[in-house]
């Protein structure tokens, strides 16, 4: 009897190693996780790229006329246009290297109280006022990007226009394109290998344009002094879209 049950238990257990040898044996977690399971490669941040761009801007301007100062008044308005660059993302690297360049149209406008303009010499009644109707920037940026998100600062030139009135009657008087400098950081982030998004903050100062007597601005310096002059600096908050055509 003892010989029979042993002889039982011998082929249950080779019974068992042979239908265990049949069996798969499944796979491990990682290999039999979904497709999008796996982290998609790093985005590439070099190539040339277009875009547009859109946003406010606050700032002041100052009159100043035979020693005398309107003191800072307020100027803000909006902005839109379109802006052009170039990225250089060396391969293996976070760092982002590039130029970038825009053109903007402005309504940035402000004036200053009656009274602090009567102390320039000008008419009665009138407000000393200034305005810029376009404003372009050409940059160099710098930045390091953690995959699909580049943090960044930027520096360089900026020029716009200028343009001063009495108001009323409020005809303005162009001085002519001004140049200065620019300077700010953002954050862009990649929605595709092509499609981009960012915010920014520019610093612009516009300098200060001198009106000798009888030339330019001649508003600024109606009380007749050697040198009058206006200045103009401003803060831009925008935000843009930039699509890039090929990767490098």
């Amino acid at each position: 009897m003892k010989a029979i049950v042993a002889a039982i238990l011998l082929c249950l257990v080779s019974l068992h190693r042979v239908l265990a040898a049949d069996l798969e044996v499944p796979a491990p977690l990682s290999q039999s996780a979904p497709a999008n399971y796996y982290r998609t490669a790093p985005v590439g941040w070099g190539g040339i790229y277009i875009g547009i761009n859109g946003g406010y801007g606050f700032g002041g301007s100052t009159w100043t006329n035979a020693g005398v100062s309107t003191g800072s008044f307020q100027t803000n308005g909006f902005l839109f246009g379109g802006t052009f660059g170039v990225n250089y993302a060396p391969i293996g690297s976070g760092f982002v290297f590039g130029v970038e360049g825009d053109l903007d149209w402005s309504t940035l406008n402000g004036n200053s109280s009656v009274a602090a303009c009567a102390g320039l010499g000008v008419p009665v009644g009138a407000a000393c006022e200034t305005k810029s109707d376009w404003l372009s920037t050409a940059r160099l940026r710098f930045g390091y990007a953690f995959d699909r998100v580049l943090i960044f600062g930027t520096a360089g030139a900026a020029i716009g226009d200028f343009q001063v009135a009495l108001n009323p009657p409020a005809t303005f008087l162009s001085a002519g394109p001004q140049g200065g400098w620019t300077a700010g950081g953002g954050i862009e982030v990649a929605f595709t290998e092509n499609l981009t998004a960012k915010v920014e903050y520019l610093y612009v100062d516009l300098g200060t344009v001198s009106c000798p007597a009888g030339t330019s601005c001649p508003l600024a310096n109606a009380a007749g002094a050697s040198t009058a002059s206006v200045s103009l600096t401003e803060s831009l908050v925008r935000a843009g879209i930039n699509y890039r055509f090929n990767v490098f």
